[in-house]
């Protein structure tokens, strides 16, 4: 990006590493300028809550409001009932509307850490796409909206272009959702206001559709600007851990997993992640990411806690650091652990190691639980555990007991 921005958004957000392109920078950046400018990002309720992958694209959302936007959540309400094909390899399976409401009131717990919904001129908006999409007259949705969009271009983006090279089908409900996505942007501009919808470079050819939709409906400019797509520097998807999803809900993920996610920052990633994911000034981000050594770890632990603190507050992110300190230096169990707790009967005669880590979930199968002891990778109460065939009953666990796979995740398992 060449064009230096005056506005006090972008200039941050081009700074921080937030910005993959944008459709017209220096005509957002002027309405940005004028005053507080609506934008959006949208969220189809796939799941009960929103996890690591979808944090820069929140956390832009934040800077966009402390910075003169307005920001709108836009739940997928509607949109969820057909599911984005972008770059998918087969059809996400259909949720039934009581699902997609569940969903919804479990992502909007993560927003409301983030984002101020009071009624000020920057205050958040969270609505949902169901309200316009559900009452559509599909005939004159087709008469009125469908004869804007042409076959031909469509076919041509990536996202759609990707999964039909490949000979993997695509359905017509899909093939739809990028004329619902851009229907939204346009109703949001008629409704609210709304001048700039934001997210992932994926989501390129949806928000162009948009804004060439609004432009030939009721002639009116809106932007797009897209954040890139986020690897980790050893070429992993952001967010996904060696046991699945890092969930921003915290019935789905404790916040010492989420702490002890951040703290197992490879060291290559910490400037980077400190300026997306954190508020500390851009100079004490390159300061910390600069650090090597032994040194680094402290910044590992600078990035866990202000990461963990944004989302679940100062007590749990220091309440995490001191389980951490207390399992990790002192060899002692820590009270915030991960715990499983066993009833008796679910012990009955005794219950093995291997079933024991994999409820813990801190293996996804017996046969990993299996590899790992056999590779001296597990410990139980910080000693080495070595016999795969080892079966505990309730006295046994009358006691809790910790149970570890590698140095880094940990687990307490205990009876009811």
């Amino acid at each position: 990006m060449t064009y230096t921005p005056k506005s006090d958004f972008l200039a941050t957000v081009q700074a921080r590493g937030f910005i993959a392109d944008c459709t017209d920078y220096q005509s957002l950046d002027e309405a940005m300028v004028k005053g507080v400018v609506p934008g959006y990002i949208g969220y189809d309720a796939t799941a009960a809550s929103l996890h690591v992958g979808h944090l820069m694209n929140i956390m832009l959302l934040r800077w966009f409001q402390k910075l003169g936007g307005k920001p709108i959540t836009l739940m997928g309400g509607g949109t969820t009932k057909v599911g984005d094909p972008s770059f998918r390899s087969d059809e996400r399976p259909l949720l039934d509307a009581q699902q997609i409401d569940a969903n919804i009131d479990g992502m909007g717990r993560v927003f409301a850490r983030y984002l101020d919904y009071g009624d000020s001129p920057s205050g958040a908006l969270m609505l949902n796409n169901a309200e316009w999409l559900d009452g559509l007259n599909y005939l004159d949705f087709l008469r009125d909206i469908g004869r804007h969009f042409s076959v031909n271009r469509m076919l041509s983006f990536e996202s759609v272009k990707s999964r039909l090279d490949r000979e993997q089908s695509l359905s017509f409900l899909e093939f739809n959702y990028m004329i619902l996505q851009a229907y939204d942007f346009l109703e949001l501009n008629r409704r609210y206001g709304c001048l700039v919808q934001m997210g992932g470079s994926d989501q390129w050819g949806n928000i162009v559709n948009g804004i060439d939709l609004t432009r030939r409906v009721i002639d009116k400019q809106i932007y797009g600007l897209t954040t890139p797509l986020l690897t980790t520097s050893d070429g992993r998807k952001m967010g996904k851990s060696a046991n699945g999803a890092t969930w921003l809900n915290d019935q789905m993920m404790s916040p010492y997993e989420f702490w002890q996610f951040w703290r197992n920052t490879t060291d290559d990633d910490v400037g980077r992640f400190l300026k997306l994911y954190t508020e500390l000034p851009l100079d004490e981000c390159n300061r910390l990411g600069a650090l090597g050594g032994s040194e680094i770890n402290a910044a590992k632990i600078i990035l866990a806690n202000e990461v963990t603190m944004l989302l679940h507050g100062t007590e749990a992110a220091q309440t995490a650091e001191a389980t951490a300190r207390e399992v990790f230096e002192n060899g002692g169990v820590g009270d915030d652990l991960p715990t499983l707790d066993l009833t008796a009967e679910e012990i009955g005669s005794g219950i093995s190691i291997v079933q024991l880590m994999v409820r813990a979930g801190l293996v996804a199968s017996g046969k990993e639980a299996k590899r790992l002891i056999a590779d001296n990778g597990a410990r139980l109460d910080d000693a080495p555990l070595t016999d795969a065939g080892l079966v505990l009953d309730a006295a046994a666990l009358a006691t809790p007991i910790k149970l570890s796979a590698g140095r880094k995740r940990h687990a307490l398992v205990r009876l009811a």
